[in-house]
């Protein structure tokens, strides 16, 4: 794609929503739906905030503006948010690389009980290259940020099984970008996590053809995911599924994990107490996302995943996440019902 300057105003113009309550940032409005197998869905006033430490923002974490949004490349209209890895600022592109989580209308996070529940989102990864990752993701952090200056609202409280922040569990539901995808779980005893996870790769299993510009599920326009955690009570499996067009992908499973680090029940346990769902977009410096997309787990060259050949050669690189949805396995991909929000 060519690069569009104009994008930028309509970061801008798009970030209108008012701060959720306990806070005086801007939070951008987010429209997603919790559903039921009896009820339907239920649309949700949620919100996105960004990482506390979010470069080029101008403002103090907690009193953000629209203007620090489109700064930082994150903008929402409905129920689509899109996040930007670079942002055009006079004649200097920035390289962003947003994260966001999603709030309640609190002002804490949502916390998405997901254990033999599913989680669903449509996903636009036609504008994420080679060696980039745009990522969705759940994160056991704590609803209210851990009590640091602003608390969640002010995007406080990151913490994944690298350890950044601090360790805690993390069920990457997707890094991917538009040739390459993986589902990793990473279960965390204490502060022993499996940091490498026990993740799904379809071109590393020998599907080559399944995650794809033009394959089976063609990356080159959106598609549903849909994530299931199947077990009562214990975790047993994870399933994924695309809808494209009308039309059913199996995505394959996760049944096993290492035991050592709390395995799949550690995992479901996590899922059961509640987890944060994380966005964001990234490139890696130091591996190139090698181990999601090059060599035997993807089609990608070394060479066209560096950071640098990406923003010369893909400076509107950007993942579109809409219609997030999650509650009864079976029931989030159901036509809509609309009802008020809660």
């Amino acid at each position: 794609m060519s690069f569009k300057l104009a994008y930028i105003g309509l970061v801008g113009s798009l970030l209108t929503g008012a701060a959720v309550a306990q806070s005086s940032e801007q939070h951008p409005p987010l429209t997603t739906w919790k559903c039921t197998t009896s009820g339907g869905c239920v649309q949700q006033n949620t919100s996105v905030v960004l990482d506390k430490d979010s470069k080029y923002a101008q403002g103090s974490a907690g009193s953000r503006t629209a203007a620090d949004y489109a700064a930082m490349g994150v903008s929402t209209a409905d129920d689509a948010v899109t996040l930007y890895h670079y942002v055009k600022s006079g004649s200097t592109l920035n390289p962003a690389s947003p994260r966001i989580y999603l709030l309640d209308a609190d002002g804490k996070y949502v916390m998405m009980n997901l254990l033999n529940q599913e989680l669903s989102v449509d996903v636009d990864y036609s504008a994420v290259p080679c060696g980039e990752n745009g990522a969705f993701y759940l994160s056991e952090m704590k609803a209210d940020g851990g009590g640091s200056s602003g608390g969640a609202a002010a995007g406080q409280g990151y913490c994944d099984a690298q350890c950044q922040g601090y360790c805690c569990n993390e069920m990457d539901i997707l890094e991917a970008n538009a040739r390459a995808t993986a589902m990793t779980p990473h279960p965390c005893s204490g502060n022993n996590c499996d940091k490498a996870g026990c993740g799904y790769n379809p071109y590393a299993s020998g599907q080559r053809n399944l995650w794809a510009t033009g394959g089976s599920v063609d990356t080159t326009k959106p598609f549903t995911v849909v994530t299931q955690f199947v077990g009562s009570g214990t975790l047993t499996q994870i399933n994924r599924q695309y809808i494209q067009n009308g039309r059913q992908v199996n995505g394959g499973s996760i049944s096993s994990c290492n035991d050592g680090t709390g395995g799949l029940s550690g995992m479901g346990q996590a899922l059961g107490r509640g987890m944060v769902l994380a966005m964001s977009i990234w490139n890696d410096a130091a591996q190139q996302m090698s181990w999601l997309d090059a060599g035997n787990n993807g089609p990608c060259s070394i060479q066209e995943s560096t950071p640098a050949n990406i923003q010369a050669q893909h400076p509107d690189t950007h993942v579109v996440f809409s219609n997030i949805r999650w509650g009864d396995i079976g029931s989030t991909t159901q036509p809509l019902k609309v009802k008020t929000w809660c």
